[in-house]
């Protein structure tokens, strides 16, 4: 008896003494979607956070997730560019050059699909590529979990997002596409046009801007929706300015990159890329799927009167028939000024969104 009541004390004390498990619930993040924007669909897998954000702009800025510690995400997608690459092609670690211009990251909470040919569904996916991309960062992800499974912090930091301990991919990917959710631009002059145009109540900051567009910024707005002007608007409105869709906008009459065509594999596909975003196009330069042009007269001038009709043509290019919409000199102002209503200096300047080692 004495044996079995000594026995029991050590069983009581052993699971008196045993720590219970932390436990961390991470701390809801309420995004502030603009008033004149549709609201955003967060993924039921990924909610957003005020940790997993914190962690995603780490991660965004990192380069250990390439394979010579050289690289990050933020590399190909610069700030001040609106998050895109100011060179016409990005160069991987291996000094490979990629084939196609990188996109803008901006607004990316309310796509459907991602990158020039849509072969990505969703943002988590589209995030885990590029790490394993040999022309890329080239480096396997088990190697990149190692690297970041070595920093203390890292540790801390993913336990905090994810309120369990481990580092894998899909965490890494899940962290950093919180954080581009939260790259909203919506405080532009077009902003302000747009709410005005729809009868958006326009708060004090809308007021004081509206006061500074001209009539010339306007004019060009005018031009841009026109059916027999720029004619712009089939592609190119709302508030996220662009519509979804995939589009062949008469770039060449043959193709050396059939776009979406290579992912369906249908020939009706070929030379369609994604319809870009506009906001912001004034810093995104160069411009089209493979960086062709390097300003914004040159893209003019392309709709203008370098249309060129092949099979898969957007029936939307009313005039492709005649090389273009034949803009005059005074039009090709206009609409220049117009697109440069669309930059928003407090998105690329926002210190939430910069480099935070």
């Amino acid at each position: 008896m004495r044996v079995f009541l000594y026995l029991l004390l050590v069983i009581i004390l052993l699971f008196s003494c045993k720590k219970d498990k932390t436990v961390y619930e991470a701390t809801p993040y309420i995004l502030n979607i603009p008033s004149h924007f549709p609201s955003m669909i967060i993924p039921q897998d990924n909610p957003m956070t005020i940790e997993g954000v914190e962690l995603g702009r780490y991660l965004f800025y990192e380069t250990k997730l390439s394979g010579d510690n050289t690289i990050s995400c933020a590399s190909c997608h610069a700030p001040s560019n609106s998050f895109s690459d100011s060179n016409q092609f990005s160069v991987g670690i291996d000094g490979v050059y990629g084939t196609r211009q990188s996109m803008a990251l901006v607004n990316l909470g309310w796509e459907d699909f991602y990158t020039w040919d849509g072969s990505k569904s969703s943002l988590e996916s589209q995030i885990l590529e590029p790490v394993t991309n040999p022309i890329e960062m080239h480096q396997e992800w088990k190697d990149a979990v190692k690297k970041l499974n070595q920093d203390v912090l890292y540790r801390n930091r993913f336990f905090r997002a994810f309120g369990e301990e481990g580092i894998d991919s899909m965490k890494v990917s899940k962290a950093i596409a919180q954080f581009l959710r939260t790259l909203i631009s919506s405080n532009s002059k077009y902003d302000v046009m747009y709410k005005y145009e729809n009868g958006i109540p326009l708060n004090s900051l809308d007021q004081s801007i509206f006061q500074n567009i001209d009539n010339e910024e306007w004019a060009g707005y005018d031009l841009f929706k026109s059916l027999n002007g720029a004619d712009c608007f089939h592609c190119h409105n709302g508030p996220l300015m662009r519509v979804k869709k995939f589009s062949n906008n008469g770039l060449d009459a043959t193709f050396s990159d059939l776009g979406r065509g290579g992912v369906t594999g249908n020939i009706n596909d070929n030379g369609k890329f994604k319809v870009p975003t506009l906001r912001n196009i004034a810093l995104t330069a160069p411009y089209m799927h493979d960086g062709r042009f390097n300003t914004l007269d040159e893209v003019i001038e392309h709709y203008s009167s370098g249309i060129h009709i092949s099979p898969t043509i957007d029936p939307l290019i009313e005039f492709s028939s005649q090389g273009g919409v034949q803009l005059d000199n005074l039009e090709k102002q206009l609409l220049k000024k117009f697109l440069l209503t669309l930059t928003d200096e407090s998105f690329i300047n926002n210190p939430n969104f910069m480099n935070p080692h």
